[in-house]
């Protein structure tokens, strides 16, 4: 073979090995963005299926350990936590199949995560909720909050028009007239008459803000998470039927065993009877429980 004839081989050789490590990459790559949740399996001859659920700081894994799990136990199912904390990554987690299940978000968070990032998650009910409160180390009122504080609130877009939904029910602000309340910003408020510094920060860091700014509005589960007592908050959120916390499924889940069995558990009188005598008494209930 000659000089030339070598320098040809090795030209293809090399195309050869970088047009394959090309289509391992590009399917590595498809596989990675195709990734989606397998169907929870149904316990069978006596042996339990394993599901996992995502949880965030706060009451809910609670819930899960002390009251939901030893109710699907006898179903067959052993429920295990895995805790994340932030409120996005459980919604992923759950779309690409890392988790099963989740209980840290309410339905009109869920809805319009879902939505934003395109990802077939749904509810299989709700269950009661610790609301979102009010809190300061300086103030012991909402009369009392003085001119130009400094409010932190969440920075998502569900909870940031959630606490400005809160702020509004106590007279502190007044949203634009037509403004969905859901989907509300701080560019939304019309009126401020206190002329509050509203400061979007992230969830998980509102309890701990209490040190550096007046007022900060805290979800019911980084307040639990933080040791804070509902008691004290200057004032809860009126809860309405949004912001109860909902236990999410990936829709490929749907139709299994476990989301009817998690469905019909919700909302038997078995759940309500064991909320009764826990912890979780006070917290907020579903209005379908009032029917």
């Amino acid at each position: 073979m000659t000089t030339k004839q070598r320098i040809h081989t090795i030209i293809r050789t090399a195309a050869a090995v970088f047009a394959g490590a090309v289509i391992i990459a590009n399917s590595a790559c498809g596989s990675a963005q195709s990734a989606s949740a397998e169907q929870i399996a149904t316990p069978k001859d006596g042996k339990t299926t394993t599901v996992t659920v995502g949880v965030c700081p706060g009451p809910y894994g609670e819930m899960i350990d002390e009251v939901i799990a030893p109710l699907l136990k006898d179903d067959g199912y052993e429920l295990t936590t895995k805790t994340f904390n932030d409120y996005v990554q459980p919604d992923k987690a759950l779309a690409s199949g890392k988790i099963d299940a989740n209980l840290m978000q309410h339905g009109n968070y869920l809805k319009k995560f879902s939505a934003d990032n395109n990802l077939d998650l749904i509810s299989l009910g709700q269950t009661p909720t610790l609301g979102l409160g009010v809190y300061s180390n300086k103030f012991t009122s909402i009369d009392d909050i003085a001119d130009g504080a400094s409010v932190a609130v969440a920075n998502d877009g569900s909870n940031l028009a959630r606490s400005l939904g809160v702020l509004e029910q106590n007279k502190l602000v007044t949203l634009k007239d037509g403004v969905d309340a859901t989907k509300a910003s701080v560019n939304d408020i019309a009126d401020n008459p206190k002329h509050l510094t509203i400061k979007p920060i992230d969830a998980a860091q509102l309890a701990r803000s209490l040190d550096t700014v007046d007022v900060a509005l805290v979800p019911g589960n980084y307040s639990w998470a933080a040791g804070l007592d509902p008691k004290d908050a200057l004032a809860l959120e009126r809860q309405d039927d949004g912001v109860i916390e909902v236990f999410a499924i990936a829709g490929a889940n749907k139709d299994t065993h476990f989301a009817k069995t998690v469905t019909e558990l919700l909302g038997s009188d078995e759940f309500k009877s064991a909320i009764a005598a826990s912890r979780f008494k006070d917290f907020g209930k579903p209005a379908s429980w009032n029917e």
